[in-house]
């Protein structure tokens, strides 16, 4: 019989001698696109897993396993400094390196052993959870993104955009200033809310200081912040219908009650409003253009709702999403401007002037809340992004962000006017599609011909089918009824792609 002694050196030879063994099976592929250590590494846990190299097995000297897998040493002591700091091997000072005897798989596992069950896979396979009831309703509100370029609405053509400028003012981060590496301001890159302001002053008569000015990841995340800084629980909120979906699901995340009012010739009607019966504690509206239906708000209607905001002490959302681009006279003067009480919160973006991936935008916010607003929105997301806001300040500030609008403005105006005459041509008898003076989309609006044998859902699926988006108007709307229109985004497509995509939608339509 052998002593414990005697056992020990056995098992620690049929160990050295299963090391061997299964090391001998190991290939590394310097062509692979995985790195060598991290190949080593990966073989090396899949034998303990599957227990090929079972626990308390001793490991190869690094330089000797080195030799014989024909690699670096590098390369095994970085396989096995992974392995050690994922809990699969342990080092032993003058002794070695071995398999440590409890794998953190066994962890994992151990519930599921108790009941039969030997992978985590197993253990998985029973969890149900999935999105809350609030996040399912997003989900629900939110359309879905699309490959197409026409007909997709707020879509601006990047491929007209000027990338080597963009380049250039990027070498900004080559030898980045200490500040720039550790700003931590909640508002946002002090420069670029300076040249914000003075933009806002020349472009939209609104008067406020970079300590207002609250840098965004875009104006959705604006408004997002807005409603849950500014609104409690159960709030109601008065929302455009049709309106943005976007802007609704911002307010349906702060779980506030939206509160759907009808759109009428002269914008956000407050009549109906006040017939809902429900007193807003923040009223949200793109006054300047209307989104879907392309209606400015009239100065009377801009007077009334400030007034109405300040009888029931609300906070009013100006969503000025697109006002670059208008192509016809000078704009009414921003909500913001008018606001002699405070209690607007201007919402601006560069997302759809320059590139929506940029995900830039801005909130103005009334002075007396300024300070306790950026305090606040550190518990959301501490600070935005510091990466795009140093270029954006000079791309302005150079004077390049306004022959790009200039540029980008005579384009689309021109595209506007070849889809009406595309439309007129092609759609003939199917669609009217009128001009508009500002925006990067019109409303294609059904004849009583189309109308009387499709609603506007069927003829956007017959339209995808033929691999164009346009969304139906009615999905805009909160009853989802058919209001016979299809919205038309002309930004994002050329001449020549515009008049053949209006010939396959009226193949679509005509089917």
């Amino acid at each position: 019989m052998l002593d414990e002694d005697s056992k020990e050196t056995a098992l620690k030879g049929r160990s050295k001698r299963a090391s061997l063994a299964v090391l001998s099976d190991f290939v590394l592929n310097p062509q692979a696109p995985i790195p060598l250590w991290q190949q080593l590494y990966q073989q090396l846990r899949d034998a303990m897993i599957s227990r090929r190299l079972p626990p308390g097995t001793q490991l190869r000297a690094t330089r000797i396993l080195a030799q014989e897998l024909g690699c670096s040493r590098n390369t095994v002591l970085g396989a096995f400094e992974q392995l050690i700091a994922e809990g699969y091997l342990e080092g032993r000072i003058g002794s070695g390196t071995y398999v440590a005897n409890i794998l953190p798989d066994d962890v994992m596992c151990a519930d599921d052993a108790s009941a039969g069950q030997s992978s985590r896979a197993a253990r998985r396979s029973h969890c149900t959870l999935g999105l809350s009831q609030r996040g399912s309703q997003l989900a629900q509100m939110i359309q879905d993104r699309v490959p197409y370029k026409a007909f997709a609405p707020c879509r601006p053509d990047v491929s007209l955009f000027p990338f080597e400028i963009w380049e250039k003012l990027a070498r900004v981060w080559g030898a980045p200033s200490q500040s720039l590496l550790t700003q931590a301001d909640p508002c946002g890159y002090w420069p670029l809310r300076e040249t914000i302001c003075t933009y806002l002053r020349a472009a939209r008569m609104i008067e406020c200081k970079p300590e207002q000015v609250i840098i965004t990841g875009g104006a959705q995340n604006g408004v997002d912040m807005a409603a849950r800084l500014l609104l409690d629980p159960g709030d109601a909120v008065w929302v455009e219908d049709p309106g943005y979906p976007g802007l609704q699901a911002a307010f349906c995340a702060a779980d506030t009650t939206v509160v759907p009012v009808p759109v009428d010739q002269e914008g956000l009607s407050i009549a109906e409003g006040k017939a809902t019966g429900q007193v807003p504690r923040m009223i949200a509206v793109a006054p300047s253009h209307q989104y879907p239906l392309g209606v400015t708000m009239s100065l009377q209607r801009r007077l009334e709702l400030l007034s109405f905001a300040a009888e029931v002490d609300s906070w009013i959302i100006e969503d000025d999403y697109d006002n670059e681009f208008r192509y016809e006279g000078r704009p009414l003067a921003a909500l913001r401007s008018l606001d002699s009480d405070d209690r607007v919160i201007y919402v601006g973006t560069f997302s759809k002037v320059l590139f929506p991936s940029l995900r830039l935008g801005y909130l103005v916010v009334p002075s007396r809340i300024s300070e306790r607003f950026a305090q606040a929105r550190v518990g959301i997301d501490v600070q935005p992004s510091l990466l795009s806001q140093p270029i954006v300040d000079s791309f302005i500030r150079e004077g390049y962000f306004f022959s790009h609008v200039r540029r980008m403005r005579t384009i689309y105006r021109d595209r506007q006017a070849v889809l009406v005459d595309a439309a007129e041509k092609n759609l003939s008898g199917l669609l009217h599609v009128h001009p508009d003076a500002s925006g990067l989309h019109l409303l294609g609006r059904f004849t009583p011909e189309v109308s009387a044998r499709l609603d506007d859902a069927s003829a956007s699926r017959r339209a995808a089918d033929s691999r164009i988006f346009a969304p139906p108007l009615s999905s805009f709307y909160a009853d989802r009824r058919d209001r016979g229109a299809l919205v038309l985004g002309y930004a994002a497509v050329d001449e020549r792609s515009i008049i053949s995509a209006t010939q396959a939608l009226s193949r679509a339509l005509r089917l």
